[in-house]
């Protein structure tokens, strides 16, 4: 009966996340530029056939596995060619991951830290946002999820000797090869120093050796070898460039990205408040007074804790340490810290009504402090740069009744004898925040992504006219309008397989061939606004605004091509 609630328990989790990642979804335009390639990728797979070489704007792409582009490109055959297609593998694999912890929560401390670990996971704010993001990390986050917490299980085992430790190791493997398809090396990476770091710190190095390394290394082959040696054969230079370059090379250097080493550190405490609140209530690890009469059961609760603590820590310093990092880079590290803090919920719940309420105090002046200072520096931003006022606007908002829903959960604490009311006032404030911050995405879609711009421009280069961008690249624009997009004087990340044949029509070399092409044939030029001036001086006849869309103008040479 007890497995079956927790069945039970956990698919009300997956509905519930459900229910809140999948409104919606596909309303937001794509945002520039990583909705944009990741899309566009998974469509040229479906058009070309070619699902071993990844292309985006028909140079190949060599940055990441395949298999998220595999995933986008067969939501597009189920539900066609839109942004909710390309957005629906990261909701689910969101979904997943929140079902997932509470059944990991469940199993090493209870259901009620497995209700409350999906709760502070599926109601962070960066969780929550990039569940409704194209980006190949919450892919990541759920399988380097599932590999660690099936190693946790097989590790309960002393000594991996059972068969049932054994088959997970084996399933341990599957899924950090899938991860490796994902995003590349840093799911082995991650899995095994967690793993390895975690068995030295338990005392445990001996188990080591009874881990079926060379069975578990053949799964992983298994799994992750075909694409390699295929992609492998048909593209010379693959192998250097995927390893050394794109993440040795990356990992170390300090370019694109580059923020400092407390970067994580702002992303944790604001993408996980409030409930990273109440991760100061783990401490011990001990849900229950029951735990602590039980020295067995103590002792499995603080390796727990430990485990969770060693799995988050490793994630957060493996991405600290390079410059170059993006805030989606830490979902991996997400679920344990979610878990810590539901245990913290729970232990909160034995406190008396008073020091319980002076918890959610406490917790209500942090968030009135926050909302304060988001605000002012929301309307200093709006005051220097009229174009944010409104989604700074929408932001404000949402920070504001995420403070009221708070304020009321400390309300709720002082007059109910149980947490329950007021933590349901703070999953409340929550929810209506997050949505609130999901209309902000929306209002600034004129700042950094152009469907509206794509599809002005439609008619013309469907007609057969030459798409162009001058000195940069939108990456959005192939995939809204079906058609190649020419880089003028610019190549930037397609540079690497940029002088390959089948790549020659992506790129206009420089602006006397601009202008010649200009010249000959209907072409549609796109333009950031401060480069006006200097293309008309360049082109001839005189380029003719044909739409706009935030910084980002259309040009042409023939306008009629709109009739």
């Amino acid at each position: 009966m007890s497995a079956t609630r927790g069945w039970v328990r956990m698919l009300i989790c997956g509905a519930v996340a459900t229910a809140l990642y999948l409104p919606a979804l596909g309303r937001p335009a794509l945002w520039e530029p990583d909705e944009g390639r990741y899309a566009e990728i998974a469509r040229e797979m479906t058009i070309s056939g070619d699902w071993i070489t990844p292309r985006n704007n028909f140079v190949r792409y060599f940055e990441k596995p395949p298999l998220a582009y595999w995933l986008t490109a067969l939501s597009f055959e189920i539900f066609g060619k839109n942004e909710f297609a390309a957005r629906i593998p990261a909701a689910v694999f969101s979904i997943g991951q929140v079902a997932l912890i509470e059944w990991f929560g469940e199993v090493i401390f209870g259901a009620g830290t497995g209700l409350a670990s999906a709760l502070c996971l599926g109601l962070s704010p960066v969780f929550f946002g990039f569940a409704r993001f194209i980006t190949l990390d919450p892919a990541l986050a759920f399988l380097i999820t599932a590999a660690l917490a099936l190693f946790h299980r097989a590790s309960a085992t002393e000594g991996f000797r059972s068969r049932a430790a054994q088959a997970q190791m084996m399933g341990v493997a599957a899924l950090t090869a899938l991860g490796t398809l994902t995003k590349g090396p840093v799911a082995i990476v991650m899995v095994t120093i967690i793993a390895i770091v975690y068995l030295i710190a338990e005392h445990r190095s001996r188990d080591l050796t009874r881990i079926p390394w060379v069975a578990c290394a053949a799964v992983y082959l298994a799994i992750t070898a075909p694409w390699f040696v295929l992609v492998s054969i048909r593209n010379r230079g693959f192998l250097s460039f995927f390893f050394l370059h794109e993440h040795l090379q990356r990992y170390l250097s300090s370019g694109e990205h580059s923020w400092g080493p407390w970067f994580f550190v702002a992303v944790v405490a604001a993408g996980m408040w409030p409930w990273i609140f109440f991760a100061a209530f783990s401490r011990g690890g001990f849900p229950s007074r029951a735990h602590l009469a039980d020295p067995t059961t103590n002792a499995r609760s603080a390796s727990s804790v430990r485990f969770l603590l060693i799995w988050f820590a490793t994630v957060f310093i493996f991405f600290s340490f390079p410059r170059s990092k993006l805030g989606s880079y830490i979902l991996p590290g997400l679920p344990p810290l979610a878990i810590l803090c539901g245990l913290g919920i729970v232990r909160l719940t034995q406190l008396d009504v008073r020091q319980r309420s002076r918890c959610f105090g406490w917790l209500a002046a942090a968030s009135l402090v926050l909302a304060t200072g988001v605000s002012i520096a929301l309307a200093i931003a709006v005051e220097k740069q009229a174009t944010v006022h409104a989604p700074a606007t929408d932001l404000i908002v949402s920070v504001s009744l995420m403070a009221i829903g708070s304020t009321g959960a400390f309300v709720l604490s002082r007059s109910s004898l149980t947490a329950v009311p007021a933590i349901g006032a703070l999953a409340v404030g929550v929810v209506v925040a997050l949505f609130a911050g999901t209309k902000a995405r929306e209002d600034a879609a004129s700042l950094d992504s152009y469907r509206s711009l794509a599809r002005a421009i439609e008619p013309c280069v469907q007609a057969g006219c030459t798409l162009a961008s001058y000195h940069h690249f939108v990456q959005g624009l192939p995939f809204y309008t079906g058609v190649r997009e020419a880089l003028v004087g610019y190549r930037g990340e397609l540079a690497p397989f940029g002088d390959l044949p089948d790549a020659s029509g992506s790129f206009i070399e420089s602006e006397s061939k601009l202008a010649e092409l200009w010249r000959d044939r209907c072409v549609v030029l796109i333009a950031n606004r401060r480069d006006i001036g200097a293309l008309q001086r360049l082109l001839a006849p005189a380029p003719q605004p044909i739409a706009a869309e935030g910084k980002k103008l259309a040009l042409t040479n023939r306008a009629d091509c709109l009739r």
